[in-house]
């Protein structure tokens, strides 16, 4: 194999020790010369590992993905100062072989691959872009609380043979949170309390005092209580998060009036989004890259001509989620793309798979949106029927027929259109050959390459 660095090292890290191996290949001897050290983790440690590393005139470093152990490594080791090259490696690739695995083999192994350019680096954004992560990945575990907060007081109210929840579809929004306020002091006028419901829920006060009407006792009091002062604190933690990552991404506003254009994507979506991908899509050579890094395309397993389970990889669980929630949101969009592919889908390969493939898509569209700029072109819920309106008319001709309707087609009246050695700039081809007076598509359809843009700027 061929020699890629002629000096670089590898770092087996743990929670208090690291193993540190250098690789130096020497004109004119066939092996390497290897040279082994040991440092522990702590701050001064590190600097003295940074210290010894370009001591020995490393500039190439990789390190495996353990845990959270790395962070402190890679905070030291990334100063420019330093002038390192770090990579950080999926253990995955760097597995030893079952009763050969010892810190010092790890060592020597990472250095060796990273020697030969048989390792992949995983991506790891700038610093800032890091800290905008940990906000919203914070937001997420506070959110997860939240809910589960709640999910305690409807079980709370269930032991009380009081069914809020029977009736009120949130038993914690300006409606019930007065209800549940009332509760925790000590009421048990079940219709006084119903007097507190707004809106639609008023039309149900009769099922409202029936479910309010329970045996509530001191115990249940100060439970709720407790759960309702919990549910305060969330409730400011999540309202301090949203201030602080609204700060530190106003420099990327326009970025996420942007993205918001997008079915399903609001600005807290917007946010993840930009704090998990980064603004700087050069990390990603095209958006396959982008999706298979983020878990959202079919994974390849065949042997001998045979294909096996296509279930999608493990990537950013973060972004996934986010990106497999707006993928419902927007399809259940009224005239939406996205609602229109969901239910393609879903008839051949079911709702879930649909799911993840309309997130797919999403990530596709944000990829190209971050890179290139622009907005985004809605092409309607109708874009599948447009497409090729003779297919639509056999099909849906056919589907009558079977329901015992004779099925009689006449064309709408035409104008006269240009003649056939003519076509109009207006008009695309398919429907001139349809004899169309004017375009019913968008636009052409491109050829499908990776990169699906309009010649306007905005993405579809």
């Amino acid at each position: 194999m061929r020699l890629l660095y002629r000096r670089c090292a590898g770092l087996d890290i743990h929670k208090d020790s690291i193993s540190v191996c250098i690789r130096t290949r020497v004109s004119g001897k066939a092996e390497a010369e290897v040279l082994e050290e040991r440092f522990a983790t702590f701050t001064q440690e590190l600097e003295r590992l940074a210290a010894w590393l370009k001591e020995h005139k490393v500039r190439q470093v990789a390190m495996e993905s353990t845990g959270v152990y790395w962070i402190p490594v890679w905070n030291i080791l990334e100063r420019r100062s330093f002038g390192f090259q770090l990579m950080l490696v999926n253990p995955a690739t760097v597995r030893a072989l079952q009763g050969c695995k010892t810190d010092r083999i790890d060592a020597r192994r990472i250095a060796e691959f990273l020697q030969y350019g048989l390792l992949r680096g995983s991506f790891i954004p700038p610093k800032p872009v890091r800290q905008m992560r940990e906000l919203t990945r914070m937001r997420v575990h506070v959110q997860q609380d939240r809910n589960r907060t709640i999910n305690r007081i409807g079980r709370l109210l269930e032991t009380a043979n009081i069914k809020l929840g029977s009736v009120a579809s949130n038993i914690v929004g300006k409606s019930g949170r007065a209800i549940l306020d009332m509760l925790a002091a000590g009421s048990t006028d079940a219709e006084r309390m119903a007097d507190k419901a707004l809106g639609q829920l008023r039309a149900k006060m009769p099922a409202l005092i029936l479910a309010l009407d329970g045996r509530t006792d001191a115990h249940f009091r100060w439970m709720l209580s407790r759960q309702l002062r919990k549910l305060d604190g969330l409730d400011a933690e999540l309202a301090a998060l949203d201030q602080k990552t609204e700060a530190d991404m106003e420099s990327h506003q326009d970025l996420v009036e942007r993205l918001c254009t997008i079915p399903g994507i609001d600005k807290t979506t917007a946010r993840t989004l930009i704090s998990e991908l980064g603004t700087d899509m050069s990390q990603f050579p095209d958006a396959a890259h982008a999706a298979s890094w983020a878990g959202l395309c079919p994974g390849n397993s065949e042997s001998a001509g045979k294909r096996f389970s296509g279930k999608t990889r493990k990537g950013d669980r973060y972004l996934r989620r986010i990106l497999v929630q707006s993928a419902w949101a927007a399809a259940r969009t009224r005239d939406c793309f996205f609602a229109a592919l969901f239910h393609r889908i879903a008839q051949r390969r079911g709702m879930k798979k649909a799911a993840v493939a309309v997130a797919h898509r999403l990530l596709t569209i944000v990829y190209t949106l971050i890179r290139d700029g622009g907005v985004y072109h809605e092409r309607g819920g109708d874009y599948f029927d447009r497409r090729n309106p003779a297919r639509t008319a056999k099909k849906l001709t056919a589907r009558l027929q079977k329901i015992g309707f004779e099925v009689v087609l006449k064309r709408t009246p035409l104008t006269p259109v240009a003649p056939s050695n003519v076509v109009a700039a207006e008009i695309c081809s398919k429907c001139h050959r349809w004899r169309l007076s004017q375009c019913i598509h968008d636009q052409p359809r491109p050829k499908r390459t990776n990169k699906r843009r309009n010649p306007t700027g905005s993405v579809t």
